[in-house]
């Protein structure tokens, strides 16, 4: 599935945020199409970004507000400015003085500018978004509005009317709200074109972007809110179980993440109707696809809710190989990479190869003792993604100074370059290896240690927030890369 994974390529895995730049966060400015450049000039075809979805308080992309909605923090605000909707002198600084309320308000400020500045075309620009995407931004705008009233509160808790959607109270809140939401959409509405001219100048440099879709949804999201049937709820709306995996390598005591589950047989009732309106967003945002803990496809670790970590919990078969079928019979030219860490089963393997997913390779996770290890490289295959690490992994350099000087001889011996340091000699491993796609998290390029990690998994502190700057690259790191990649043809 997906044509343009057949062929040798080179990419970097780097969030958004992690862009440099003023804010507290990176944004789709200057500096984005600034890493277009970068990619352009070593070599690397493909981009590959974490979730771009509207975050919680924790900024995890993978506890997000919406499956569709892109992540209005993600906005710059010079675009804007550049437009002509907002003027310099409303301009807080260039919103650097404070973070996401700053931002939210000086787009507002914006609409306001749109809404008598900008021209007829412009106008109608707007108003046929708003018309395209009406499946789920209605809700979506009236979810983060009615949120905003009850000071971020789970919609579970809000008056029972609304959790309830009543009708009369659902129409009601439209016509107080009115003018908040319509800002709501203008934010979706900037966020999407904002994005949209950075992936077209990023195929005009021969540069395809890779995103990644959580398996599950927050519960504490517009989906949920306003699709119930689709999720495993009680009667009050409740969660009886929530996802997670059982205790792995990340965790002694798995992960609780706390997510609902899919009620599969009103999706199989309903041809997947919802999912295939997931996939039908994120493909017109992506070139390439990750599904994040593909496993749950062929079965989901159920933990009861009111366990307080995933240790007792079950495996709960899922229909993955109808839900795919159906995925490509819709989206025939796309391209899907399963995310197949983990507890691995048989069936899992038979679900990733019968639709010819390519898999992933950590390398990270490839020298024990077991010569079978499906993470060395002398047991690829071509149709796989390997990585040095991921988003969840530490950096390379961190993990292999926590390593004991055996386990680093064995490395060594098993690479053959006793001469390159690290994390070079695991670059270069990737990118001599025969899987088809080889990406490099922009961490182990710029050689960088544990505190640079990008985040810590069973942990909520201290993640999602590390920026690259740019004095950090330096001629030799970029040379380095660009060397590999023509040296191994990618």
């Amino acid at each position: 599935m997906g044509a343009l994974l057949d062929k040798r390529r080179a990419g970097v895995l780097l969030h958004i945020t992690s862009l440099p730049g003023r804010g507290e966060c990176g944004d789709l400015g200057k500096e984005a199409f600034n890493f277009v450049n970068f990619l352009h000039d070593i070599g690397a075809t493909v981009w590959q970004t974490l979730p771009l979805g509207m975050t919680h308080g924790d900024g995890s992309p993978y506890q997000c507000l919406s499956a569709h909605a892109g992540n209005p923090a993600l906005i710059n605000i010079q675009w804007l400015a550049d437009k002509g909707w907002l003027q310099t002198t409303d301009r807080c600084g260039d919103c650097h003085t404070n973070a996401e309320y700053t931002k939210s308000c000086l787009v507002t400020k914006a609409f306001y500018g749109f809404q008598s500045l900008a021209d007829a075309e412009q106008q109608h620009d707007f108003k046929q978004f708003c018309v395209e995407k009406a499946d789920w931004l209605d809700d979506f705008a009236l979810f983060i509005a009615l949120r905003n009233v009850f000071g971020h509160k789970s919609w579970n808790q809000w008056p029972d009317a609304l959790k309830q959607r009543e009708p009369n109270a659902l129409n009601e809140s439209k016509q107080l709200l009115k003018a908040v939401i319509e800002t709501i959409k203008f934010e979706q509405y900037v966020f999407f074109r904002q994005w949209h001219e950075l992936k077209d100048y990023a195929a005009k440099h021969g540069v395809l972007m890779f995103g990644d879709i959580p398996i599950f949804v927050s519960y504490d999201s517009a989906d949920v809110w306003a699709n119930r049937a689709v999720f495993k709820l009680n009667d009050l709306g409740e969660m009886d179980t929530v996802a997670g995996v059982p205790p792995d390598y990340f965790s002694e005591n798995g992960q609780r993440w706390g997510n609902p589950h899919y009620d599969w047989k009103y999706l199989q009732k309903t041809g997947f109707k919802w999912w295939l309106d997931r996939i039908k967003s994120q493909y017109e945002m992506f070139d390439i696809l990750r599904i994040d803990h593909f496993r749950g496809l062929e079965a989901a670790w159920e933990i009861p809710a009111s366990e307080h970590t995933a240790i007792n919990g079950r495996w709960v078969k899922a229909p993955g190989a109808e839900l795919l079928a159906a995925i490509q019979e819709q989206f025939a030219c796309l391209s899907l990479v399963a995310e197949d860490l983990g507890i691995i089963t048989e069936e899992v393997e038979a679900l990733r190869d019968d639709f010819d997913l390519p898999g992933m390779k950590i390398l990270q996770f490839a020298f024990g003792d077991d010569s079978r290890n499906p993470y060395l490289p002398c047991n690829y295959q071509k149709n796989s993604v390997v990585y040095t690490g991921t988003h969840d992994n530490d950096t390379t350099l961190g993990w292999f100074e926590g390593l004991n000087d055996g386990e680093k001889q064995r490395i060594y011996d098993y690479l053959g370059w006793s001469s390159l340091p690290m994390p070079s000699a695991l670059i270069h491993a990737a990118f001599g290896s025969v899987a088809n796609l080889a990406v490099i998290p922009m961490q182990d390029i710029l050689k960088l240690g544990s505190p640079d990690r990008m985040n810590t998994p069973g942990t909520t502190e201290g993640n999602w927030r590390w920026r690259f700057d740019w004095s950090q690259l330096t001629d030799d790191k970029a040379g380095h890369f660009a060397h590999l990649v023509r040296l191994f043809g990618r």
